[in-house]
């Protein structure tokens, strides 16, 4: 992938978790929230934030000391 590439998949992700946290705040706000619903979009927001530390990571030059 190119560094533009990369850059605008971590965007996408950006946007898909934040949206995620969203939905995952408004739905443990109602009454008997579903919790295997709750629990899946936690999972997920935690493997959308895997990749974009792993994408972040990808843009970072090595540095050979």
């Amino acid at each position: 992938m190119s560094i533009e590439e990369i850059e605008q998949r971590l965007e996408f992700l950006r946007v898909e978790h934040r949206d995620l946290d969203c939905a995952i705040v408004a739905l443990s706000q109602i009454a008997q929230p579903d919790q295997l619903q709750l629990a899946r979009m936690k999972k997920r927001k935690l493997r959308l934030r895997d990749e974009i530390t792993m994408l972040e990571n990808s843009l970072i030059p090595d540095i050979i000391a």
